[in-house]
């Protein structure tokens, strides 16, 4: 959470209060359900809250690049020069303004964009879907609907996909492990959110 430089998760400790972030945690276990980010290139859509704490959970999991996509360049290199000075990942901005093609090398691609979220289902990100490749993994932190436009683009081109609902169960689980020493079981957490969603 300090590296990161965010909390979502308050932890009574010895008497102390802790700051934790469960979000890259969260995403990372569902990551690591498909594919482990040590050694991998990863390209991370956006470079907001969820964008920050999963390449800083990546970063610390030994992937090797991880380049940041973002329309903002004073906060894609913040996050860029973040990871490069305090992890030893490297990592590098590469502006958005047009559709962005994927680089043949890269392993993982996440979205950590709101972009395709419920209520603006047919908004599809500025991606060239033709750079996409079997072998790539595809991962959007979209909750509503699980399902979205990137990770069926995905899907149909032969990617692996993750979809957001792991990360979020996880980072329910985490949570609840941090306040009550309980464990959880996600299988149910999913399968409630599936009726709802």
């Amino acid at each position: 959470a300090e590296l990161m430089g965010a909390v979502n998760c308050v932890v009574l400790r010895d008497g102390k209060y802790i700051g934790e972030n469960t979000d890259g945690k969260g995403f990372l276990k569902s990551l690591n359900t498909v594919v482990s980010p040590a050694g991998k290139s990863i390209v991370i859509l956006g470079a907001g809250g969820a964008a920050r704490a999963i390449a800083v959970e990546l970063a610390l999991e030994n992937a090797s690049e991880i380049i940041i996509v973002n329309r903002d360049e004073s906060r894609a290199l913040s996050l860029v020069n973040l990871l490069n000075s305090k992890t030893n990942c490297k990592s590098e901005f590469h502006p958005w303004a047009k559709a962005y093609e994927v680089p043949k090398h890269v392993d993982i691609l996440v979205n950590a964009t709101s972009i395709g979220m419920a209520p603006d289902l047919d908004a599809k990100i500025n991606i060239e879907v033709s750079s996409f490749r079997p072998e790539l993994v595809v991962a959007d932190v979209i909750v509503n609907p699980p399902m979205t436009n990137l990770l069926k683009d995905a899907q149909k081109a032969g990617c692996q996909i993750i979809d957001g609902l792991g990360m979020v169960i996880n980072q329910a689980v985490l949570g609840i492990k941090y306040w009550t020493g309980e464990e959880v079981d996600p299988a149910i957490m999913r399968n409630r959110l599936l009726e709802v969603l």
